[in-house]
């Protein structure tokens, strides 16, 4: 039976492979922090970047800053709103230099802080990425990034000014800022182990402050409410560079959650 009960909140999640891997886990997570059902605006998928469009084999995305979820989030109704941005730093192989993609992120951060949201970004991994050897990095980056020819120095040079530049922007800018431990990475250095998802997504999102008593992890455990009765589809992408639309919310959870997916 599906629940017809209003949305409780909104969830805002800006990411790339690992937040798309793991998108109903995260709502799960979130929802058991902040309850549900809720109203989720979503720019995810593999390889996305913030500042740049990007193609992974045939399908084409936009930039995040650049999609149709920012018209939606200036949107009513106005509920309590919870922003994860995560995946950070695609735009470093895809040639975006490091100013530029901070400032995308920054962007996104004022849009979201407009709606006084409640904002958690992880920084780069950087401890990871720079362990490393050579031949693991050319190796891995021929497979995520094979248009790019970058060296491993230039790379993890550009990661370091993001990485440092985060932590500045965090300070001006009042969001609070998750650095990701080695721990949960597997070999290539920036995705998450698939064992530790849970763990590491619990870690995460205790970062949101709690406004009243009695909302934790151990809440509600129901999952079977946060299985897709229908999953979303993006609003906008290209099939070999032909455009697709789909008008949003185009998901929905049994518990009444809708997804909109850019």
């Amino acid at each position: 039976m599906v629940s017809d009960l209003p949305p409780q909140n909104r969830l805002i999640l800006l990411g790339a492979s690992n937040l798309t891997l793991s998108l109903r886990l995260v709502t799960h997570l979130m929802q058991q922090r902040f309850s549900g059902p809720s109203e989720i605006l979503a720019a995810v998928g593999h390889g996305r970047a913030y500042g740049l469009a990007n193609q992974v084999l045939l399908r084409g995305l936009p930039g995040i800053a650049a999609s149709g979820l920012w018209p939606q989030l200036n949107s009513p109704p106005l509920l309590p709103t919870y922003a994860l941005l995560t995946d950070i730093g695609n735009d470093i192989l895809f040639g975006s230099n490091p100013e530029k993609i901070l400032q995308q992120v920054e962007w996104c951060i004022e849009q979201l802080q407009k709606q006084s949201a409640q904002i958690v970004v992880t920084n780069l991994p950087m401890a990871s990425i720079e362990d490393l050897s050579e031949r693991r990095y050319t190796f891995y980056r021929n497979i995520f990034y094979p248009f790019c020819r970058l060296s491993r120095s230039e790379t993890v040079s550009r990661a370091r000014v993001v990485y440092q530049g985060l932590i500045d922007l965090a300070s001006c800018r009042n969001f609070t800022l998750y650095e990701q431990e080695p721990v949960w990475f597997g070999p290539d250095g920036i995705h998450v182990h698939y064992w530790k998802r849970r763990a590491f997504y619990r870690d995460i999102l205790a970062q949101f402050p709690l406004f009243s008593a009695g909302e934790t992890f151990e809440g509600s455990n129901n999952a079977l409410l946060l299985t897709w009765q229908r999953r979303p589809k993006f609003a906008y992408k290209t099939l070999l560079g032909r455009p697709i639309y789909c008008l949003q919310p185009s998901g929905r959870l049994i518990d009444g959650t809708r997804i909109s997916k850019y």
